[in-house]
């Protein structure tokens, strides 16, 4: 991608509606755009990060036998009122009729049509288990939107939801899912500082579980086992000053984000869509399922929040948009055009700052926007490219083929 024709720009001026540093950089480096409180473009940049954060998840979502989907943000209310949650999530739902009277809400999650959905294609326990996911935005109704992208009015959400004939079967998958999500957040750059979090249950189970990452940007605050390392929210402290899983006392508080969270649901959603399976004796049974969440929007906000510095964003190279930034300071473009598409050629992502400003814009232009790796070809360089990765100061000379054997 050529620089110059790169739709959004980067901007010196901080937003002034924004304290947040994950919506300043982001701002600033022309990852996202601010349409209204809590509502946010992507723009070509922040698209190509999402992409590559989705990307992650897939892989490990099919990994585990999942089946993606992509279910209607417009719901008819009969669903909700079936679950009863049209009225006990009345502060949340953005609700809306049509010409004909009837009611619809902008989904805020999707239980609703993914139980009947899914009765329409389970009939015994041949068919069970099987899970399904997407990723897909959600609408809810936020009364003081803040943080930036991390608490919005409208998101990008990955939910996945299981179905199973047992009990036993559930908590099986309920273990790979909270496995596989440690895996996602390792390889996203966040795994060091995200910790399995008891949250307070619902009906059915004593805990819920919630994956908080470490950050003074938190919203939330959470307590982390001296022992197990394993963490509890507020609420959970409140009520039990022991750890759940080891019985310790000794907690630190930090201060966190949830990225993601887990829940068992058993017949919560399915009983009222009166959603069974025929069993191998021939008698029926109700189905049980659990549900999986992750903040897409979330997550792009969250990495930039534990990672930045002083002069920008710090991309790990599975997120950046781009794997290389590439820098002209040469007058002439001839060599430089030569290096861009040798770097395509090796099916390296390569942004190109071919643009007609100073070197000084174009260096403080690459902290921002935070890619790995960094080329610089200048008059001082020679045949030569000059190296230096984003996480470090130091700068080697290179031939484009050194860089290439050690990059590819």
């Amino acid at each position: 991608m050529r620089q110059s024709q790169l739709l959004s720009k980067t901007s010196k001026q901080l937003p002034k509606d924004e304290t947040s540093s994950n919506a300043q950089l982001l701002l600033r480096a022309g990852y996202i755009d601010k349409l209204a409180a809590g509502v946010y473009s992507l723009l070509p940049l922040g698209v190509r990060v999402v992409q590559k954060i989705t990307a992650v998840i897939r892989q490990s979502l099919n990994g585990l036998g999942a089946q993606e989907l992509l279910l209607p943000s417009l719901q008819p209310a009969e669903l909700w009122q079936t679950t009863g949650r049209w009225d006990t999530m009345h502060d949340i739902l953005y609700k809306l009729q049509d010409a004909a009277q009837r009611w619809y809400t902008l989904g805020p999650t999707h239980e609703e049509v993914v139980v009947p959905l899914v009765q329409k294609h389970v009939m015994s326990y041949k068919d069970l288990p099987v899970s399904v996911y997407q990723f897909q935005t959600k609408f809810r109704m936020e009364l003081r939107p803040k943080s930036g992208i991390l608490r919005g009015r409208e998101f990008i959400m990955k939910d996945m939801y299981s179905f199973h004939a047992d009990q036993s079967d559930l908590e099986h998958y309920y273990q790979q899912v909270k496995q596989v999500y440690f895996s996602i957040f390792e390889q996203l750059g966040i795994g060091s500082q995200t910790y399995f979090t008891f949250a307070s249950g619902g009906a059915f189970s004593k805990y819920s579980h919630e994956f908080q990452t470490v950050t003074p940007a938190g919203e939330d605050s959470i307590f982390i086992c001296q022992k197990c390392h394993l963490a509890i929210n507020r609420e959970i402290i409140t009520d039990a000053s022991s750890c759940p899983e080891c019985g310790q006392t000794e907690f630190r508080e930090a201060r966190a984000i949830e990225v993601g969270n887990i829940f068992i649901l058993k017949d919560k959603y399915t009983k009222p869509f009166q959603f069974q399976y025929r069993a191998k004796d021939g008698t029926t049974a109700p189905v049980l399922m659990g549900c999986y969440g992750m903040g897409i929007s979330r997550l792009l906000g969250t990495i930039v929040e534990v990672h930045h510095d002083e002069r920008g964003i710090i991309w790990s190279e599975n997120v950046s948009p781009f794997r290389v930034h590439l820098l002209n300071l040469n007058t002439s473009s001839v060599q430089a055009d030569e290096i861009y598409q040798a770097l395509q050629k090796q099916s390296i992502e390569v942004l190109y700052d071919d643009r007609s400003v100073s070197a000084g814009t174009k260096f403080s232009d690459a902290d921002l926007l935070g890619i790995p790796h960094r080329l610089v070809l200048s008059p001082k360089t020679g045949q030569h490219l000059e190296y230096k990765s984003r996480t470090n100061s130091e700068v080697t000379l290179l031939s484009l083929n050194q860089f290439i054997q050690q990059h590819v």
